[in-house]
């Protein structure tokens, strides 16, 4: 697999030792959504890659919120990340200078949207946002898109009286610091629903094609059985892959190949880093996101 892309990569006629004579090393940080190291576990691959690919030593980074993903980006302590949409939004509305989006996830279906899916224990009997009155209703990061952002702003439309005020309509709005911790707190009865991300295709036994859900079937968290949907977001564009802008133009070059051509390399990896099933990664660029960027700066205004 490995000497596919490498193969692949040399096509390019891009010489690894120029590379390594601008970078010294190369670090990728793993958005929040599962424990630290099951991301770092899921990534090793790309990591091996990488090191191939650039020549120089790649290290990940899995900080505990997405704001430690951010702001390392800002900072130009990471140079590559698969950024939420919403948090690519925060990153360019601080510096729009600081990331290019350059690759977005692609579902089986062509597609590169997601949904923030609401859900709840299927014996609490909660089935609609009308049962969740008065009940605690779970997020997972402020700076996530199908975990906070969206939903805050489509949620408050879904009936008359609905607000995201804590004690409100609702019980309780907390955050639980990610959509593992979500989907663990719902499936254990420590709140009564909560939202998430997933591609919305597929079977709902298997947790979608991809997404949190499925990730948290594969590792054994929950069995989707004994789980309920109980409202859905409008589609919503897949977050990029970002590479610090400021990075010498053949490592980004060799970076957006080496992923672009990742589900045709290793489609375990390709699985790994892609959160389920998916035809991998295509490239995109910031017109995607300007509803994202726009509602985003609404919120914070």
């Amino acid at each position: 697999m490995k000497h596919l892309i490498a193969a692949a990569l040399a096509t390019t006629a891009l010489a690894g030792a120029a590379t390594a004579q601008d970078i010294t090393e190369f670090n990728i940080g793993i958005l929040g959504g599962e424990n630290a190291q099951d991301r770092m576990n899921n990534h090793e691959c790309l990591k091996n890659y990488t090191e191939e690919a650039l020549g120089v030593p790649v290290k990940l980074f899995a900080p505990a919120d997405y704001n430690g993903v951010m702001q390392g980006l800002l900072g130009g302590t990471l140079d590559m990340a698969w950024l939420g949409a919403s948090a690519y939004a925060g990153v360019h509305l601080q510096d729009p200078e600081a990331v290019t989006p350059v690759l977005v996830k692609i579902n089986l279906d062509g597609s590169y949207g997601y949904h923030s899916i609401g859900f709840a224990r299927k014996d609490s009997g909660v089935t609609s946002l009308e049962d969740m009155q008065g009940k605690v209703f779970g997020f997972g990061d402020p700076n996530s898109t199908s975990g906070y952002l969206i939903p805050s702003v489509e949620i408050p439309t879904a009936g008359e009286g609905i607000t995201m005020e804590s004690g409100e309509y609702f019980g309780e709005v907390k955050f639980t610091g990610g959509h593992e911790q979500t989907i663990v707190a719902v499936n254990n009865g420590d709140i009564d629903a909560g939202v998430t991300w997933a591609d919305g295709q597929g079977e709902w036994e298997d947790g979608f094609n991809s997404g949190a859900l499925r990730k948290a079937v594969d590792a054994g968290l929950v069995d989707m059985n004994d789980l309920v949907e109980i409202w859905r977001s409008k589609p919503i564009p897949e977050g990029p892959i970002v590479l610090r802008t400021a990075l010498p133009e053949e490592v980004k070059t060799k970076m957006t190949a080496l992923i672009d051509g990742m589900y045709e390399a290793d489609k375990e990896c390709t699985y790994n880093i892609s959160a389920g099933e998916s035809l991998g990664f295509d490239p995109i660029d910031h017109s995607a996101y300007e509803s994202i960027v726009a509602a985003r700066q609404a919120k914070s205004n």
